[in-house]
């Protein structure tokens, strides 16, 4: 598949489109649409409320619509330009929300306990059923849109089942491209970047096996806090004396789980971390002196410690041809001076990397002021509504130009 531009330049083509203009009526729907998402939170591949209205309002505007795609929630949306053939572009939303309760004092707070959407992905889902909206009604473009109304972001699974189940052999695409709310970059801006703009992700769990004891006598056992403790404090050296300091990698512990009783040495202990890296490299290397350290703490100690490797995702790597697709799009949309290039990374993780390890893309953020993602008090910015559909348009516009 092509990297940047699968067509050749027409003799005689036309002018690069405007931004795109998201009308007033459609932005009050797309509010409307997010708010009530936001009041019937979902979690990953449970989305069944949130893909149904999805397929509704795709049906509703004349676009070709696929359900349950990917074994569960998933839903793909596929609309063909009137001005002839050409390439393809796919467009991405995340559905699910977070584990987590909604402590927001809004209208429209969440319905479900300990559900919650608190990452923004209520809004995503609106933004991508706004840009189809307004291109279902307008479809003047040369080639064909795939909407791809993604489940189980979060637990970084629905991307990967997508892939799995034949997307882009079902739904073949040139290029891809998905959007995220940022508040590390200002309200009104787009950030992107060539390279990694968010980490990968890899999930462990270490299980130390002892021998249990009285704790008045510990010589009769053997401690398997003392060897977690150990190979804490030695986990702290995997990034700062193997990788390079020129890449970027994070490694934290987050659970250490031991013990039942204040006078009982246990015989078990569990560790439990996250693992984020911007390179492949990085995330080969770091997992592998991971398994080096238990091994050789085993050892040591004489526990048993046994290494398992949770969940993993590749880092989001954009390519420099669609990032400049982006950047046109939204500079148009913004204004030239609002595309922040090159963004800074983030360590957060996103399953769009499935999407960009298949088919050539970018993600890329949108400015917004207030509480960070995951806050029990999250609520997306419903400005972004209209400047996300539109740069979506402006996007699928500029780069099917007839």
């Amino acid at each position: 598949m092509a990297a940047s531009d699968p067509r050749p330049a027409a003799a005689g083509a036309t002018a690069v489109p405007a931004a795109a203009h998201i009308d007033d009526d459609l932005t009050q729907a797309m509010q409307a649409w997010r708010r009530d998402f936001h009041r019937h939170p979902e979690l990953g591949h449970q989305e069944h409320r949130t893909a149904a209205r999805v397929a509704e309002l795709l049906r509703s505007w004349g676009i070709a619509v696929h359900e349950g795609y990917g074994g569960s929630t998933g839903v793909i949306g596929v609309l063909d330009g009137r001005l002839g053939t050409g390439p393809t572009l796919g467009l991405r939303a995340d559905m699910d929300a977070l584990p987590m309760p909604d402590a927001g004092t809004h209208g429209h707070r969440s319905i479900h306990d300990g559900i919650a959407h608190a990452c923004g992905h209520d809004g995503h889902t609106a933004i991508l059923l706004g840009a189809a909206c307004h291109l279902a009604a307008k479809p003047d473009f040369a080639g064909r849109v795939v909407f791809i109304f993604q489940p189980a972001e979060e637990p970084l699974t629905g991307a990967r089942a997508l892939v799995e189940a034949g997307l882009f052999r079902d739904f073949p695409c040139d290029e891809v491209y998905g959007l995220h709310n940022n508040n590390c970059i200002g309200p009104g801006q787009a950030g992107v970047r060539t390279g990694a703009i968010l980490s990968a992700c890899d999930l462990f769990e270490i299980e130390i096996r002892g021998v249990g004891s009285h704790a008045a006598m510990p010589h009769r056992a053997n401690d398997p806090i003392v060897t977690g403790a150990a190979l804490v404090q030695s986990l702290q050296s995997v990034i700062s004396r193997n990788v390079n300091p020129f890449d970027t990698a994070v490694l934290s512990v987050c659970q250490f789980q031991a013990g039942s009783a204040i006078n009982v040495i246990a015989d078990r202990a569990v560790l439990r971390g996250t693992v984020r890296t911007l390179s492949r490299e990085a995330q080969s290397l770091v997992l592998s002196r991971l398994r080096d350290l238990c091994d050789g703490t085993a050892r040591s100690y004489g526990c048993e410690v046994e290494f398992r490797h949770l969940l993993s995702s590749p880092p989001t790597v954009n390519q420099a041809g669609p990032v400049e697709h982006v950047k046109r799009a939204a500079a148009a949309v913004l204004g030239a001076g609002q595309v922040v290039d090159p963004v800074t990374p983030l360590m957060a993780s996103e399953d769009f990397a499935y999407l960009l390890d298949h088919c050539p893309g970018a993600y890329f953020f949108l400015g917004h002021d207030g509480l960070t993602c995951h806050h029990p008090e999250f609520d997306f910015d419903d400005t972004l509504l209209a400047q996300g559909a539109a740069i979506f348009v402006t996007l699928v516009q500029q780069r099917l130009a007839a």
